[in-house]
């Protein structure tokens, strides 16, 4: 089978690789309060270190399985680009947005990219889109967008639009390595390994041309690094490359807007963000888009 085809799956198979590839978005729910407990650490520092974990631990997991690294590895250059580019280039592009433009602005573009998965993945071959599928985005999108400016609107400035570019960038990039990804649905999850080691890597220079020093503070800052490398930077990568490969694209594309949701939550839990008639909405819109959306999965 050539490196870009797209493995034939029976429709339980199916089910069920969407179900593994949603595990990701429990998963990524807990990464802002992991960002949270991180402390000071700045961003690129924290994706050399986090990515650098979760590919190192990868590898490992490799190694002790048998699997052959040239065999992990014999992929052709659009693999490679399209891994790295999308880890790498989202975060980078996230980043840049944080900076230039107000969080609630930036997150609200950036989040994006799950409608943009539904969309785009009407383009595949053999794919087209579904009536539920959209409304649920839809619906996703709404709550989002209540969910991340509280209510209260947004304010659009000609300063920021640099960084509104750069989010909407992000968004278009997470969407299309997510897409994308299922055009080389032949190639084995596990290189996902390396391209969270040459994320890590490329985010060293950035830090060090654009922020300052400041390392995990004692052992507690360390494991929160850890936990962060093998759960939203580590596992989630995987589990989503496995769902986007041979699962349902569309319904997980709408389920996705569970994960601002769920992260909003473990911070109201963990007492670092207040519980507001906002946050009630956006949990009716998003957990309603999401069973609008999943309908198709669950017949």
């Amino acid at each position: 089978m050539s490196a870009d085809a797209i493995p034939p799956t029976a429709p339980g198979s199916v089910r069920r690789a969407t179900l593994v590839g949603g595990s990701a978005i429990l998963i990524w729910s807990t990464l802002a309060l992991l960002t949270a407990l991180a402390g000071p650490v700045p961003p690129f520092l924290l994706v050399a270190l986090s990515f650098g974990l979760g590919g190192l631990v990868s590898l490992g997991v490799i190694l002790v399985t048998g699997r052959p690294l040239l065999t992990v590895m014999r992929a052709p250059a659009p693999v490679w680009l399209l891994g790295i580019g999308g880890l790498f280039g989202y975060h980078f592009l996230y980043f840049l947005a944080l900076q230039t433009a107000p969080a609630a602005e930036a997150n609200l573009i950036n989040y994006l990219w799950p409608l943009l998965i539904v969309l785009f993945s009407g383009l595949l071959p053999g794919e087209r889109l579904r009536r539920a599928q959209v409304a649920g985005a839809a619906a996703g999108l709404a709550g989002t967008l209540l969910l991340v400016t509280g209510g209260k609107g947004v304010a659009v400035a000609a300063q920021h639009l640099p960084g509104y570019l750069a989010a909407l960038a992000a968004s278009v990039t997470w969407a299309g390595y997510s897409v994308l990804s299922r055009r080389f649905g032949a190639v084995p999850t596990e290189i996902v390994a390396f391209f969270c080691l040459a994320t890590a890597a490329l985010a060293v220079p950035c830090h060090l041309m654009f922020e300052q020093t400041v390392w995990p503070q004692g052992l507690w800052g360390w494991s929160v690094i850890a936990a962060m490398g093998i759960g939203p930077v580590g596992l989630a990568f995987f589990v989503w490359d496995h769902g986007v490969k041979r699962g349902d694209i569309q319904t997980l594309g709408a389920l996705s807007y569970a994960t601002p949701l769920l992260s909003t939550g473990l911070l109201i839990v963990a007492g670092r963000a207040a519980l507001t008639w906002p946050v009630i909405a956006a949990c009716l819109l998003i957990v309603g888009g999401a069973v609008v959306a999943s309908r198709g999965m669950a017949k």
